[in-house]
Parts: structure tokens; C-alpha cells; sequence
């Protein structure tokens, strides 16, 4: 046969046909293949089984083997209620519910959805009646299926993500909730210094609150694709120098930072506001998890598209990230050896890097530090590049 695909098996038209060599390695039955595409239907992710007009199968691909557990030998020929049994999440058997042959004339198929295969493992499956004409009788059924770990892992990212929200949350809103309360109620009897010193404390918790809320803010849009980038003339060495003047203001030593400029510099088109954060989240890793000296680097550099950028390097002296731990650094919640914080800022800087068009790597000091560094094209925006 031939398959025209669109994001998902789609259409179905009867045309050549060849086994499909699935777990079982079984070729001797016959089944749907995608000459059209040059395909094979075992080249597909996802799993493929087609049932012809009388209900049994004519196609069972590998993919569809691995996640039912069941080999195309054993489900070549066989009606699909036999080979497919599946369930519903109150456990009612899905063919005779659907009753896709029997079922109205004007329906083209059923949207994906859960199911249960025998056992209880969850599946998502979508079916596409395939009809000679509108209202016909179904000529053929072609089922797609697909497993659930990614999903599964989705639903725990989000679960872990609302788990450490409330846990941040919870620290600073009592505290507000305390202090106020406290102030309320007793107001007459605390001395200026001691309602200054627990209204400081409430505003400071009152900021947390704030930075976490930027923090889902931020996640939402990188992970929907909407951080916005709104792109401006950035003096990259004079941001560096503010960030280190503000960690120096705060009691670090000025002698723990380094700041190393190789130019000319290229003109730096890009969201200064983010750009800060990303500043901000690399220095603070580097004076609160590293040790010794800070150094930031800021020279010219070639993007992965080979194009003009921008390079920064903030590296310190301490024991550095293990090396197992290098692929996990930009994931949500990674927090490396020391706990604190929420762990999602290296995800965010990330985010921000590359909706810039940029890259960020992490790998060793050359004194044993950990080196961040991160690489930004320089262009301006469209609209100034035209004409």
C-alpha cells in the first residue's frame, strides 16, 4: 500500500505489499508496506497496525511488537480484538465499545487517547477509519500507537516542579505572615530598630517571592516557545563590571574577580535584561559553589552557524562539577553538591542563551574550577538590517 503521512499515519490506498520484519522477525504473512516512501513500515517511531475490511490484521510493525509485547508472527492474520485486546480506564473492552465496522458511517476515527493493554500498561492510541467514500463501509483501520514514558515524564517534571514551588514558597510567606501578624498585634511594644529589622526581613522575603514568580514566568515561556527577545545595543564588558561591582558591594573581596577583555569587541545586539540574568546566575554560581579566583572573560567569537558572536567565560578555582554530573547541569532542578535555591537557573540561563540564537556549554577550569561559557551572535534586528 500506499501511505501519504502527515505528522501521523493518515491515509491508506491498497498498492504493493510486503511482510513487515518485526521482533519476531516474521515476513511470511502479508502486510502493508509504504513503497510509495520508500519506506518500510518498521522505519516508523511509532507503532503501525492496519486491520483490513474483515477485521484482522494485514500489518504489525516493530515498533508496534515492542511496545504491545506481542511479535508480528503472532498477530499477522489474527482478528484485532485478538491481537490488540484493549481496554478502556474503567475497563471495558475498546473494539466492541467503538465498534469501528458497525459504528455510524460518518465517523473517520477515534482521537488519541489512553488505553490499557493486557497486564495494565497504558498506551496512546489514535485509529483512522479508511473508507472507499464518505459514509462506505471501512475498507481498513489503521491504528497508531505510542508509549507513555514521555508523557510520563512530563506529568513528573511538572509534578516536581509544583512540589519545589510550594516548598520555596512556604519559607518566605511564613515568614511575612509572622512578622505582620507579629507587628499587628504587638506594634507598641517593639523599639524602632526591631520593626525596622523585621519589616527588612519581610521585604527581603517579599523578594524571593518575587524572583521565584519571574523564575515560572520564565520556565512557562521557554518551554512554550514565547520568551521574547527584545534586542538592544548591550555594552557586554560593562555589564560584566556592574555585576562584579555589586558582588564587591556586598562584602566579597575585590580581589576574588578577574575580568579579562580580548577586542575589539563586534557590536552586541541583544536583551539586556536577560542578559543580566544570565550574568547574575553565572556569577552567583561561581562566588557561592566555586572557590578562588572569579575570572569572566569576554572576547569575539563564531557561533555554530559560524557567524560573528560574542563570547563570555566566568570560570572559578573551586572543586569543579563531577563529571557524570556535566549533562544534567541545564536540567530543571539540578543543584550540584550544595542545596539552596530552586535549581531551576541554569535551565533558565540556557533558555535565554539560545532564544538569543546562542549556545552555552560547562565543562572543567584549567585549575579545576567550573567554566561556563556562553556565545552570542551579534546581529542587529531585522527590521535595522534592511534596506
Amino acid at each position: 500500500m500506499n501511505v501519504r503521512t502527515s505528522g501521523s499515519v493518515a491515509d491508506a490506498r491498497p498498492a504493493a505489499v510486503h511482510g513487515s520484519q518485526g521482533a519476531g522477525g516474521a515476513r511470511d504473512a502479508p502486510a502493508h508496506g509504504l513503497d510509495g516512501l520508500g519506506l518500510d513500515p518498521d522505519d516508523l517511531p511509532d507503532g503501525l497496525v492496519v486491520a483490513d475490511e474483515n477485521g484482522r490484521v494485514t500489518c504489525f510493525n516493530a515498533a508496534a511488537a515492542r511496545i504491545t509485547a506481542v511479535s508480528p508472527r503472532e498477530a499477522m492474520g489474527r482478528p484485532l480484538e485478538s491481537a490488540l485486546p484493549l481496554e478502556d480506564l474503567e475497563g471495558r473492552r475498546w473494539w466492541p465499545l467503538t465498534d469501528p465496522y458497525g459504528g455510524l458511517a460518518i465517523r473517520v476515527g477515534q482521537p488519541e487517547r489512553n488505553l490499557l493493554l493486557p497486564g495494565g500498561r497504558e498506551v496512546l492510541v489514535s485509529v483512522r477509519y479508511v473508507r472507499e467514500s464518505p459514509g462506505g463501509p471501512v475498507r481498513r483501520l489503521v491504528v497508531q500507537l505510542r508509549g507513555t514514558d514521555a508523557r510520563r515524564r512530563t506529568e513528573r517534571s511538572h509534578a516536581e516542579l509544583i512540589a519545589t514551588v510550594a516548598h520555596e514558597l512556604r519559607s518566605p510567606l511564613t515568614s511575612v505572615k509572622g512578622f505582620t501578624a507579629t507587628l499587628l498585634a504587638k506594634w507598641e511594644r517593639f523599639t524602632d530598630d526591631q520593626k525596622r529589622l523585621m519589616l527588612e526581613t519581610v521585604d527581603a522575603d517579599a523578594d524571593r517571592v518575587t524572583r521565584l514568580i519571574a523564575e515560572l514566568l520564565d520556565i512557562s515561556r521557554i518551554d512554550s516557545g514565547r520568551l521574547e527577545v527584545r534586542r538592544q545595543p548591550v555594552d557586554i564588558v560593562a555589564a560584566v563590571r556592574r555585576h562584579v561591582q555589586a558582588h564587591t558591594a556586598a562584602g566579597q573581596p575585590e580581589d576574588r574577580f578577574a575580568v579579562k577583555v580580548v577586542g575589539p569587541l563586534p557590536e552586541l545586539w541583544a536583551d539586556p535584561d536577560k542578559i543580566d540574568q544570565v550574568l547574575g546566575n553565572l556569577l552567583e554560581n561561581a562566588v557561592r559553589h566555586g572557590e578562588g579566583l572569579v575570572t569572566i572573560a569576554v572576547s569575539p567569537a563564531l557561533t555554530k552557524a559560524r557567524a560573528e558572536g560574542t563570547a563570555v567565560t566566568v570560570s572559578d578555582e573551586g572543586p569543579g562539577i563531577p563529571e557524570e554530573s556535566m549533562g544534567r547541569v541545564f536540567t530543571r532542578f539540578w543543584r550540584g553538591s550544595k542545596r539552596g535555591g530552586t535549581g531551576l537557573g541554569l535551565y533558565i540561563v540556557k533558555g535565554i542563551v539560545e532564544a538569543h540564537g546562542g549556545a552555552i556549554t560547562v565543562d572543567r577550569a584549567p585549575r579545576g574550577g567550573a567554566r561556563f561559557r556562553f556565545t552570542l551572535p551579534v546581529g542587529a534586528p531585522a527590521f535595522l538590517s534592511q534596506g
